[in-house]
C-alpha cells in the first residue's frame, strides 16, 4: 500500500553498507528489513536476523518495530522495540551491523546536497569493498593480516596501525604492524600504550579517543602521549559465526583480538562513519584471519602427515621382505603399527658360515622415537651378528652399543635365533615374549633363555640354549600386541588365543601359518582399536637337498 506523502515527502531510506551508498524507496507497508532473500530491504550482514525489524505507517507519520531480533534494533543510537520516525533518524540494526540507515521524509533532502561529504564516503566504502574481496581470497595469515591493516589505513586515514590477537591463554599478542605507506614496521613490537587495546579487548566495545591532551585521558595515557599521539581508533576483532538451519543461533561468538590505529593528528579517525566502517572491517577480518589460522592448521598438518609416510616408507624400506627361503628354512614374516610408523622390528641374517639369523625385536614406545630407536637396533645387531661367536655374545654387544649411547628409559625386548643346517636352534631371548616351537615331537614348546631386556645396564649377562628340530616344526615368534591384543569388552587375546590358533592351524607352509595366526588376531579384536604394534614372523625347518631319507 502507497501511503500519500504529500505533508511528508515519498519516505525512504538512504542505507550504507559493504555494497556502497543507495537510496531504497518505501513503497508498501509494512516494510520489512532483514536477512530473509524475500525482504523488502535484504542486508545480508551476520548480525541482522532474518525477520529483523519492519517499518509501519502511524497516522500520517511513520514508526520502526523490532520484530525480536537477537542483537537489537537502534534508534538515534538507542536501543528500541518501537519507535516513530522523523526525517534525518538513523537507523541501525545490530551492535555494529556494518549497516546505516537514515530515514528520510523531507521531499527537499536529496542526496546531491550532501557534496564532497558523500564523495568521500563513496571512496571510503569502495577502499573498504576492495579490501573484504581480497580478504575473501587470502588464505596465508601473514597476507590476510596486511591486507586487513592495509585496508583498516586506508579507510580511516590513520599514520599506521596494528592488529593483536589472543594466545590461548587468552592473552593479546602483537601480530603485525603497517605504516600508511603499506611497509610492515620492524620488530616484534612498536612503541604505543597497551591500556587502550587490552581495554577494548576486555569490553568488546570499540575506542575512539578524539584527543588524549583533553580532560582526565592526559593521566591515563601519558606513555602514548609521549609517543606523539593524541587520536586513536580501536575495534575489537569479534568472530561470529552462524549456524547453517537454525535462526540467528550461533555456533561461534567470540572475540579474537584487536584492530588499533592511531594519528598525531585528528584526521578522519572521528568519523561515525569510519567507525562503522571499520566495525564492518573487522568483523569481516576476524573470520578471514580464523580461516587463515585454520588453513595453517590444515596445512602443517598435511605436512607433518607427509613426512610420516614418508618415515612409515623409509621404516618398510629397511625391513627384508617378509618371505625367505632358504635350503632348509622357509620364513615368513609382517608388522602392523598401530600409527603410521611403530617401534616393532624384525631382521634375516645370512651367517658366514650358512646358518640362518632371525631376529624379532619390541622397543619400548611408539612412534617415531621407537622407529628411530628401532631402526639403529636392526643395524647394530646384524654388524654384531657378523662378528660374535653365537646368540648370547651378539645380544651382550648390541645391549653394550644401546647403553654406551646414553639414551634415557629407552630399552628393547629382542630374541634372536640362529638355525643350522642338521635342524640345531641356538637362541637368546632378551626380555622379549617366548616364543612357541611347535614340532610333531614334543607338540608346543616355550623358548625363554637368555637375559634382561637390552638397553638398560652395561654387563647384563646373556646366556643361550639350543633345541632340535625336525622337518615340518616351526617356530612362531610375535611381539606382544599380539598376545595382548583388546577386543571391544577390553579382553585380552593372551597365550590362550595364541595356542588356540596354533591348535586349530591346518596348513604346513609358513606364510599361510602366519596369516592363520594374524586372522586370529583379527577375529579376536574385531576391529577394535589397538594399542601396540603388532608383529609375528613363522620360521620353518625343511630338510636340506643332500639329507638323507
Amino acid at each position: 500500500m502507497k501511503r500519500d506523502s504529500a505533508l511528508l515527502g515519498e519516505p525512504r531510506l538512504e542505507v550504507t553498507d559493504s555494497l556502497g551508498r543507495r537510496i531504497v524507496h518505501i513503497e508498501k507497508l509494512p516494510f520489512l528489513i532483514g536477512r530473509r532473500v524475500g525482504s523488502d530491504l535484504h542486508l545480508p550482514s551476520g548480525e541482522i536476523s532474518r525477520d529483523h525489524a519492519e517499518i509501519v505507517g502511524v497516522g500520517d507519520g511513520y514508526s520502526i518495530t523490532d520484530r525480536g531480533s537477537r542483537y537489537g534494533t537502534f534508534v538515534n543510537d538507542d536501543e528500541v522495540k518501537e519507535q516513530s520516525l522523523a526525517h534525518g533518524d538513523r537507523i541501525r540494526l545490530g551492535r555494529n551491523g556494518g549497516v546505516e540507515i537514515v530515514f528520510l521524509a523531507s521531499a527537499d533532502d536529496k542526496p546531491a546536497d550532501r557534496g564532497a561529504a558523500v564523495v568521500g564516503d563513496i571512496r571510503q566504502l569502495a577502499t573498504l569493498l576492495e579490501g573484504l574481496r581480497a580478504l575473501s581470497s587470502a588464505r596465508v595469515l601473514d597476507d590476510v593480516l596486511s591486507l586487513v591493516m592495509d585496508a583498516a589505513i586506508a579507510v580511516s586515514g590513520a599514520e599506521r596501525g596494528f592488529i593483536m590477537l589472543a594466545n590461548d591463554a587468552g592473552e593479546l599478542e602483537f601480530t603485525v604492524a603497517r605504516s600508511r605507506d603499506r611497509q610492515t614496521l620492524p620488530g616484534s613490537g612498536f612503541e604505543t600504550s597497551r591500556k587502550i587495546p587490552e581495554e577494548v579487548f576486555q569490553t568488546g566495545e570499540s575506542r575512539i579517543e578524539a584527543d588524549l591532551l583533553d580532560g582526565d585521558l592526559a593521566a591515563k595515557h601519558q606513555g602514548t602521549i609521549a609517543l606523539g599521539i593524541r587520536n586513536v581508533l580501536c575495534v575489537p576483532l569479534h568472530l561470529v559465526r552462524y549456524a547453517d538451519n537454525q535462526e540467528a543461533v550461533s555456533s561461534e561468538d567470540r572475540l579474537i583480538g584487536v584492530l588499533y590505529l592511531d594519528s598525531r593528528e585528528r584526521g578522519t579517525l572521528l568519523s561515525a562513519q569510519t567507525a562503522g566502517a571499520l566495525e564492518t572491517l573487522a568483523n569481516e577480518a576476524a573470520v578471514a584471519i580464523e580461516n587463515a589460522k585454520l588453513y595453517r592448521t590444515a596445512l602443517e598438518k598435511a605436512k607433518m602427515e607427509q613426512e610420516m609416510q614418508t618415515a612409515a616408507d623409509i621404516q618398510q624400506a629397511l625391513l627384508p621382505a617378509g618371505q625367505r627361503t632358504g635350503a632348509f628354512f622357509v620364513a615368513s614374516a609382517e608388522t602392523m603399527p598401530c600409527r603410521s610408523i611403530g617401534g616393532d622390528f624384525f631382521d634375516y641374517i645370512d651367517l658366514p658360515n650358512g646358518a640362518f639369523g632371525f631376529a624379532l625385536g619390541d622397543v619400548a614406545g611408539k612412534g617415531p622415537p621407537a622407529a628411530l630407536l628401532g631402526a639403529m637396533l636392526q643395524g647394530s645387531l646384524a654388524a654384531k651378528a657378523l662378528s660374535s661367536t653365537g646368540p648370547a655374545t651378539t645380544m651382550a654387544a648390541v645391549n653394550t652399543a644401546l647403553v654406551r649411547r646414553g639414551i634415557q628409559g629407552r630399552f628393547v625386548t629382542l630374541f634372536y635365533g640362529i638355525l643350522f643346517q642338521d635342524g640345531r636352534l641356538v637362541y637368546c631371548n632378551a626380555g622379549h615374549n617366548p616364543p612357541m616351537l611347535v614340532t610333531k615331537r614334543a607338540g608346543v614348546e616355550r623358548l625363554e633363555t637368555g637375559g634382561m631386556v637390552i638397553g638398560l645396564f652395561d654387563g647384563t649377562p646373556f646366556t643361550e640354549d639350543t633345541v632340535y628340530l625336525e622337518a615340518g616344526d616351526f617356530l612362531l615368534t610375535f611381539s606382544d600386541g599380539v598376545s595382548e591384543a583388546m577386543n571391544a569388552a577390553d579382553e585380552e587375546y593372551g597365550d590362550e588365543g595364541i595356542l588356540s590358533s596354533l591348535a586349530d592351524m591346518q596348513v604346513t607352509d609358513v606364510e599361510p601359518q602366519l596369516k592363520h595366526v594374524f586372522g586370529g588376531v583379527s577375529t579376536f579384536t574385531a576391529g577394535a582399536a589397538q594399542n601396540d604394534d603388532v608383529t609375528a614372523m613363522v620360521v620353518g625347518y625343511r630338510s636340506p637337498p643332500n639329507a638323507e631319507g
